[in-house]
């Protein structure tokens, strides 16, 4: 008698994201099995994105096509929106980072379009935010020759952090908050940026806070090349001339070009400057310093936020 094959269960992370899914208004079938594919195969999904993946020119064009027959349209859903809108992040500095991963409380914070300046995927829903995964960066495994270490990839709350582990058990781990701080701290150490990723296919959410390159990270690429995928952080670095020593290092740091010596001392490019923080930290004179600029957007500051949520709810 010939045996039954045993059918596949559907893991328990996937039930929780399709549970989710199902709550979100407009959040159509195409979309979750956008967000499925995404997460369940994020290096090949990134490596035919980057081009570096063998399958690249074989599945770069029909997945461009598909683009085109199917363009993602706003929330109203007549308004065409740009890749952009629908995959980007948010250049976070060190202490704003480090407060995404230490938020004590579920939290839901939507349409904060004044920090995520884009039609799409632009909400803070943090569910178990204590449930953080250390996932290897996708950019870095897709390229021949990339930067170390390949596990700077933060995964945060549910569903995502469980759907992550449960899939990728041999290149993701639990971590802790405090760990997650250490990432954080260590990547900037290395003059690696920190941005929070949103994607519509991810439930239309903040999910992940990479820590990105400019020679491994396709979003920072993409960015170079026109595609404005990343949001500043709402600051821009400033040069204070009477303590710079013009030694260059705040240049060589800078993963955005922004910064060069002009004589004796450092010059800023505004309009490239991300405000990301990463030339602060290195400069040995400590002659620079973020400053706010109101015509970058505001700054993803979420601390600040669930307590203007909190005083909102109160009133």
């Amino acid at each position: 008698m010939q045996s039954k094959r045993r059918a596949t269960p559907i893991r328990p992370s996937t039930r929780a994201f399709a549970r989710e899914a199902r709550r979100m208004p407009g959040y159509s079938l195409f979309d979750w099995l956008h967000g499925y594919v995404y997460a369940r195969w994020p290096y090949l999904y990134i490596g035919i994105a980057t081009g570096e993946h063998p399958l690249a020119g074989i599945f770069g064009a029909p997945v461009r096509l598909i683009g085109r027959l199917f363009p993602p349209r706003s929330d109203d859903g007549h308004h065409q929106v740009t890749f952009a809108d629908t995959y980007h992040g948010k250049v976070v500095p060190f202490e704003a980072a480090t407060q995404l991963v230490t938020v004590e409380e579920d939290v839901t914070l939507t349409d904060l379009e004044p920090m995520i300046p884009y039609a799409l995927a632009r909400d803070i829903v943090l569910q178990h935010p204590d449930h953080i995964v250390v996932l290897e960066c996708p950019c870095r495994a897709a390229r021949p020759n990339p930067c170390q270490p390949l596990d700077v990839c933060l995964i945060v709350g549910e569903p995502f952090a469980s759907f992550v582990i449960e899939h990728h058990p041999r290149r993701a781990r639990w971590i802790t908050q405090g760990e997650a701080v250490e990432i954080l701290r260590a990547e900037q150490e290395r003059g690696h940026v920190s941005h929070a990723f949103f994607k519509d296919a991810m439930l239309g959410r903040f999910y992940a806070i990479c820590n990105c390159c400019a020679c491994c990270c396709g979003a920072m690429q993409a960015h170079r090349h026109g595609t404005p995928m990343l949001a500043s952080s709402g600051f821009v670095a400033q040069v204070d001339t009477e303590r710079c020593a013009a030694c260059g290092l705040c240049a060589d740091y800078c993963q955005f070009a922004a910064l060069s010596v002009d004589g004796d001392c450092a010059v800023v490019d505004a309009a490239a400057c991300m405000g990301c923080g990463v030339c602060v930290s290195k400069c040995p004179e400590g002659a620079l310093s973020l400053q706010r600029a109101l015509d970058r957007g505001q700054p993803l500051e979420i601390q600040e936020l669930i307590a203007h949520a909190a005083q909102f709810t109160e009133r």
